[in-house]
């Protein structure tokens, strides 16, 4: 029996994580923790049993608690409860889907008792790369990744000498609006931004797909887990979206992973590495698909991936910059405050106006944020 954890389980891959555990009774959930979904989470509880349940706000968990009283899980709030959940005895495998900075610390405890990670949250890796891989080393845990692209790159890899490998493509859909220009982006809508083309995503990561912020950072996420120099991470637009990424070797030879946009996938290999367990689901069909298509990313019109390399460039908290700085940006294009094209020139005045830490300790990365969202908020009321 492998018992896990779920940092963010109401959201869109802790949801679908619970949908593994269902159809294999060797999973038992621990643990479980969200944000502010109190009803979500009291039906996860009343379904999964878990000993622990927490909640960021102690409104949501003291409203839990009156809920599960006629239950034995305990609900906690907070980073405090976090970090016991991170710790947990009876946990083997922590998920790490929750959204944004809050998963770092957790993280980082999770690691130092030896657990294993599967990772899908990638601000862990942006903005504490230098932390979290050195110390995951050091306790001789597995990182896991669960972006679907990054644990491609991980199956291509698995059994090959990775001293070999010469370039990491990273694929891309290119998002809802690929093909067009920045005129044609000026009255872009929250809705047409959230209508993705091949992928069932949060609302978040699916505006960030369509800047192609989300793919910047999953090249600052891939440089940390695979130890790779930014210049050897190309990103390929692939709209069809069937193969996940691929990896070139020495001899020119290219290792790809393919399969159907699901990301169940990349969650039950991570919860069951390295065996592949029996799924449910839709296969590709070469037939029916009939070609796959390749294109140049516009990193003139999509500017989220070339700030995104300009972070990597200057390092240290920069990433953290490039990463608060969209998150919030983004937060205030979904609540309508401001255009779809403000997101990469708030972007772009929070980096510029950074003075970049090298080396910084979580407490500065936590200080980059704060200033990151300071500044995003301040600039955004004048957009």
């Amino acid at each position: 029996m492998k018992k896990i954890g779920i940092l963010g389980s109401t959201g869109s891959i802790g949801t679908q994580t619970l949908e593994i555990v269902r159809n294999n009774k060797d999973l038992q959930v621990t643990a479980l923790a969200a944000g502010s979904s109190v009803s979500k989470m009291e039906e996860q509880i009343r379904e999964f049993l878990p000993q622990i349940a927490v909640m960021w706000s102690e409104e949501a968990a003291g409203e839990l608690r009156t809920r599960v009283a006629d239950t034995n899980t305990r609900v906690l709030s907070g980073m405090e409860g976090l970090l016991e959940l991170a710790v947990c005895p009876e946990m083997d495998v922590l998920v790490t889907a929750i959204v944004g900075m809050i998963g770092i610390k957790p993280t980082i405890a999770a690691i130092e008792a030896g657990k294993t990670i599967a990772l899908a949250n990638k601000e862990t890796l942006v903005t504490a790369g230098h932390i979290i891989m050195p110390l995951a080393k050091e306790k001789k845990v597995s990182i896991l990744p669960v972006d679907s692209e990054h644990s491609a790159i991980f199956q291509s890899m698995h059994g090959e000498n990775r001293e070999r490998v010469r370039k990491i493509l990273l694929t891309a859909s290119g998002g809802p609006f690929r093909g067009k220009k920045r005129d044609e982006l000026r009255n872009i809508t929250v809705e047409d931004a959230l209508k993705h083309p091949n992928w069932s995503m949060g609302r978040k990561i699916t505006v960030d797909s369509s800047t192609l912020v989300n793919k910047g950072l999953e090249v600052i996420e891939a440089k940390w887990l695979f130890g790779v120099e930014p210049e050897a991470i190309q990103v390929v637009v692939h709209p069809q979206s069937i193969i996940h990424s691929m990896v070139e070797y020495a001899d020119g030879g290219i290792m790809a992973q393919l399969g159907m946009p699901d990301m169940k996938l990349p969650i039950q290999y991570a919860l069951f590495y390295p065996d592949r367990r029996p799924m449910e689901g839709k296969r590709v069909d070469f037939f029916e698909l009939g070609s796959m298509t390749f294109e140049k990313p516009d990193t003139d019109t999509f500017r989220g991936l070339s700030m995104a390399y300009e972070a990597i460039a200057s390092g240290g908290s920069m990433p953290t910059v490039f990463n608060a700085a969209n998150e919030k940006a983004v937060a205030l294009f979904l609540d309508k405050k401001i255009r779809f094209l403000d997101i990469y020139d708030l972007i772009q005045g929070a980096m510029e106006s950074h003075k970049t830490i090298q080396n910084p300790s979580v407490e500065q990365i936590l200080e980059a944020e704060t200033e990151a969202y300071d500044y995003i908020m301040n600039s955004g009321r004048r957009s």
